[in-house]
């Protein structure tokens, strides 16, 4: 005869969805609601017996208290936001997992998304996080106006900006000296003997990139060097786009002898175009790497201590929920120059 199918035990007799109640505990405990109550909050008023009932009917169905709904009854969720541009740039890592580490401190859960260095998509992940009641957010804009976030801000959501300033509206923000950084990575490359220096940088009309320009004209204006168009390329940071900047910058009769790179994408790029060189090309770049210190030469640096902006944005913002930091500030950290040799290369020419 065939064997009868046998039902699943424990899968099949639930619905996903579902989750077991206080009222369910009590009942497979033969105890009131408050009881349970007091055994899940930890209060007092409860027998050893009944506790270990209780306890024994919470592991059997797998109950967890709803803290939602009890940190919304204090006004507060307990979460915060954070909005960052692209999860996948190691430059977010440890500034993510400091905003973290503050937000568990204050027994608050951190919710992140990636704004892809959209707008559109970076106003609708943060006004989702809103609607989600989150107490607080850390934005790294992708837009140059924030205006939406007004009413929320009104509302008391606490707001943070990082690496970049709020567009149109007053609000903290953290970031690194992009400026001086650039300026002193320039200068660094001018001390060694270099008169022609190229930058590659980021679009225009994001804030890091178009400062860490004016840091780079403002060391060769120190330096009373007249910057040739052709040294400068602002755009896209994909690699065919940073690839054919660099070569038109190595190529001609008066190639460039240094490069000063705008970012760790960039830097990528600009380390395989400069080894396929039959010259010695300097390059001093914006943001640490890894394996930069293993390479040959090692990369100088301009490095920006990630998890020191994102503990001290977070830091910000629950001073805001604490309501003793009120008036919005702009917070500068500094960079740091770290020499690994090639920076420090003299000009070939």
């Amino acid at each position: 005869m065939p064997e009868t199918p046998r039902r699943a035990v424990g899968i099949s007799a639930n619905r996903y969805g579902n989750r077991p109640t206080m009222k369910d505990v009590a009942a497979r405990a033969g105890v009131g609601l408050k009881t349970v109550s007091r055994v899940v909050n930890g209060e007092p008023g409860v027998t050893p017996e009944t506790e270990r009932r209780v306890q024994e009917a919470i592991d059997a169905l797998g109950f967890r208290r709803n803290d939602s709904a009890r940190v919304l009854r204090k006004g507060r969720t307990a979460t915060v936001g954070l909005v960052l541009e692209d999860l996948a740039d190691p430059f977010y890592g440890p500034l993510s997992r400091a905003v973290e580490e503050v937000a568990r401190a204050h027994g608050a859960l951190l919710i992140n998304g990636s704004s892809a260095e959209d707008p559109d998509r970076e106003q609708e992940l943060a006004l989702a996080l809103c609607a989600r009641r989150v107490d607080g957010l850390v934005v790294i804009p992708a837009g140059d106006d924030h205006r939406y976030l007004e009413p929320e801000i009104r509302a008391g959501v606490a707001t943070v900006f990082v690496d970049r300033p709020a567009g149109r509206i007053d609000a903290d923000c953290v970031l690194s000296d992009n400026f001086g950084g650039a300026r002193e990575g320039v200068a660094h490359l001018v001390a060694h003997g270099h008169r022609r220096i190229g930058f590659i940088g980021d679009m225009p009309r994001i804030h890091t990139a178009a400062e860490r320009l004016r840091g780079y004209r403002a060391a060769m204006e120190d330096a009373g060097i007249a910057v040739e168009d052709a040294w400068t390329s602002l755009g896209a940071t994909d690699p065919w786009r940073v690839r054919r900047a660099a070569e038109r910058m190595l190529s001609g009769p008066s190639p460039v002898t240094a490069v000063f790179s705008g970012n760790n994408r960039v830097t990528v790029t600009v380390i395989r175009v400069l080894a396929e060189q039959s010259r010695a090309v300097a390059l001093v770049a914006f943001d640490d790497l890894e394996l930069a210190d293993l390479l040959q030469p090692g990369v100088t640096v301009v490095a920006q201590d990630a998890a020191a902006i994102g503990r001290t944005a977070a830091d910000r913002l629950f001073r805001q929920l604490d309501g003793t930091q009120i008036v919005p500030e702009r917070i500068e950290l500094p960079t740091r120059l770290i020499t690994r040799g090639s920076g420090e290369l003299p000009p070939a020419d």
